[in-house]
Order: structure tokens, then sequence, then C-alpha cells
């Protein structure tokens, strides 16, 4: 960790609950391995330029790749809950690395689409789990504050990676691939002797906020129902912030802009989140998750919706704006919101449920967005994403209204 980026972290707890040391370095190897997660970045160029197959069959790899991180999200969370969150961390993260590794001198289509689907599955199978181990060592009350600074290191990491790719690229992808698989072993093998096993004891079948509830009693059954409800609305959330991926591009070239406009327009998002998502998780830490969900589903619905109105870059930009203030107030609240439904002993599996419902996401929206553009187009398609929005609004605060952290 830099001085400057632990400097701007512990500032950034100062005023809250000091979070154990162990969290830290789970902290720093999250930035860490997000700096060096080059395969997503430039999977489908790596197929198409490198390997020289077609632009569809590169679609098919990375639709494979996400289907591979849908089922990697639920696996991971059920080994961590079976088997400890250490074990599972490592056994993910060595696996990742050794696909990654294996993947830069992959030959044939069938072993490139296999290939990419385990480095998928691998990858995504170490998220629920880090997120686990932030709800458990966690105090309730800091774990917006703590899921804030998570997601503020891997918007870090990823415009960081996304950078360090291209120039690394040019020298060929095998040295790309390859980084990112010493990369990810280091930062495993940190974790395994940094941080301590948190699982709670299955035995114990309860929740700090609810100790006298046992496993099958109508009380956490009421729970699975909500969370359910609540990964519901999650899927219709994400298929929204997909669209930023896919229809948005589009949508900018159609009116006569240049992919250099999109990237201009896009990189205000991760600029923000790294402006603004430390001060912004220390006022959402006071607040139950409701209100924060609430709004900022509408205003990511809002300024998608916003999109059918603009006209040029400026009021592309406009649109980024909002859409990110709203990304800002769910991203943290939602990932506590979980550990907060769901009781102690099993938060690798719901955290894995809750990864796995944006992975399903990013494996329907772009045929859907892509369908909706050549058939209604993107007036009504961003039109209606202001309705799934405001849908997604009602349902968090319909879910989780009276509920407050700790």
């Amino acid at each position: 960790m830099t001085a400057e980026a632990q400097s701007a972290a512990r500032e950034a707890t100062a005023a809250g609950p000091v979070l154990p040391r162990a969290f830290w370095w789970l902290w720093t190897a999250t930035l860490v391995n997000r700096l060096g997660g080059f395969v997503v970045v430039f999977l489908s160029l790596y197929v198409t330029l490198d390997r020289g197959y077609s632009a569809s069959f590169a679609g098919l790899v990375t639709t494979l790749y996400g289907v591979g991180g849908a089922v990697g999200s639920v696996v991971g969370g059920l080994f961590a809950d079976w088997f400890g969150r250490r074990k599972t961390l490592l056994g993910a993260q060595l696996l990742s690395a050794v696909g990654a590794g294996v993947l830069a001198f992959t030959q044939g289509e069938a072993a490139l689409a296999v290939t990419a689907c385990l480095v998928g599955l691998a990858g995504n199978a170490a998220r629920p789990v880090v997120q686990a181990v932030v709800a458990d060592m966690v105090t309730a009350t800091a774990r917006v504050r703590a899921f804030s600074l998570v997601h503020w290191a891997v918007n870090i990491g990823v415009a960081v990676s996304a950078a360090l790719a291209g120039v690394l690229a040019q020298r060929g992808y095998t040295l790309l691939f390859l980084g990112e698989a010493a990369v990810t072993v280091v930062c495993a093998l940190t974790l395994y002797l940094a941080v301590p096993e948190t699982r709670p004891d299955p035995a114990r079948h309860g929740d700090d906020a609810n100790p006298g509830t046992q496993a099958g009693e109508p009380g956490e059954l009421s729970r699975a129902r909500r969370f359910v409800a609540f990964v519901a609305v999650t899927f219709l959330v994400g298929l929204l912030m997909q669209e930023v991926s896919t229809a948005l591009p589009l949508t900018m070239t159609r009116a006569g802009l240049s992919a250099r406009d999109y990237g201009l327009v896009i990189s205000l998002n991760s600029l923000l989140v790294v402006a603004l998502q430390l001060p912004a998780g220390r006022i959402l830490a006071r607040h139950g998750p409701a209100a924060p969900l609430a709004v900022g589903s509408l205003l990511l619905g809002g300024g998608l919706g916003m999109t059918a109105l603009a006209a040029s870059l400026w009021t592309y930009a406009l649109t980024v704006v909002v859409w990110t203030v709203g990304e800002i107030l769910m991203a943290p609240t939602a990932m506590a919101a979980v550990a907060d439904l769901v009781p102690g002993h099993a938060h690798g599996r719901y955290q894995g449920m809750y990864s796995f419902a944006w992975s399903a996401a990013a494996c329907v929206a772009p045929a859907v967005s892509g369908y909706a553009l050549d058939t209604v187009g993107p007036t009504t398609l961003w039109c209606a994403s202001a309705t799934l929005g405001a849908l997604a609004s009602a349902g968090y605060f319909l879910i989780l209204r009276g509920r407050r952290d700790g």
C-alpha cells in the first residue's frame, strides 16, 4: 500500500470504529489484485488480435468467462461456509493464477473457451469469500464504511489496471497474463498468512443481530425470503449497470461520437468513485440501508434514462455523473445489507448469491440491450431503464424499510 493510499484510508475511518489490522491486509491485497487484473480487460482483444479468431468467437469466449463467474460466485460462497474462508480464498486465487498462466499458452478454440470459463469461475469464486470475511471481522456499525473502502480500492485497481494493461500488451499478451498470475499468487499467500479464519461456528446457527434465531425457525425463514427478494431486485440493478458497457457506447457512436469520446465520458465514473466514495461512506454509515439503496436506484435509473435526451459529449457526461452518484450510494450499502439480512455462519453462501445476481446480469444484459437497440431503439431502451430504476428503488425500500445496521 502506498503512503498516500494508507493515509487516505486511515483518515476515512478516523471518525468511526477502528477496523481490525486483518481488514487492512485484506484491503491491500484487494487493491493489488485489481491492479494486476489484466485478463478480463483484454480477453476479447487477446482472442481476436493475438490468436486471430473472429469477433463472434471472442464474444462466445467472453460469455463463457461470465458464465464461469456466475457459477464461481455460488461455489465460492458455499465452500467458504463449508470449508472455511482462508482455505477457499487460497484455493480460488491459486486456481485463478494457474488459469491466467495457462491461458497465455492455450491453443485451439475448445481449449481457449474452456480455460476462459475456468478462469472466470476461479476469479469470481474469491469475491463472495472476501465479502464474507469483511462481514465476519467488522462490526455491524462499521460494515458500510468497510465496504466503501473495498469498493474504493476496486475502482482504483480497475482504472489503473486498464491503463497498465494497455502498456504491457504492446510487449505481448503472454507477459500480461503471466503478470496477473504472479500478482495473484503473491496476494493469495499474503492473505493466507496474514488474515485469520473468520468463519463463525456453524453449530451456533445464530446471528449477531438476532442471537435467538435458530436455523429453520420462522424468523430465519422470513429473512431468507427477504434475502431472495433482495437478490431479485439486485439483478435488476445489475442489468442497469451492465448497460454502461453494452448499450451506452453503441448509443454514443450512433449519435456520431467516437470511441475516444466514450472513453473520456466513462472515465468520469472511476474518477468520481475515487473522489467521493470515502466521504460518502462516512455519511452512509449513519443511516439504515433502505434510503441509500432506494435513492441510489432512482439516481442510477434516472441518470441512464437521461441518456435518451443526451445530444452532446457534455450531456452524456452529465448522465454519467448522475448514475455514478447512485452507484456510490448503493455499492457498499448493498454488501453491508446482505451481511445484516443473514445469519453470521452463512455469510459466504449469501454473499455468493448476491454476487451471482451481478454475474447473471452480466450474462443477460448484453443480449437484451443489443436486441432492444435494434428493435425498439435507444430512446425506448433508456426510458425503460428509468422505469426499471424506479421499480428497483421501490423494491429496496419495501424489503429493507425499518432496518438499521447495528
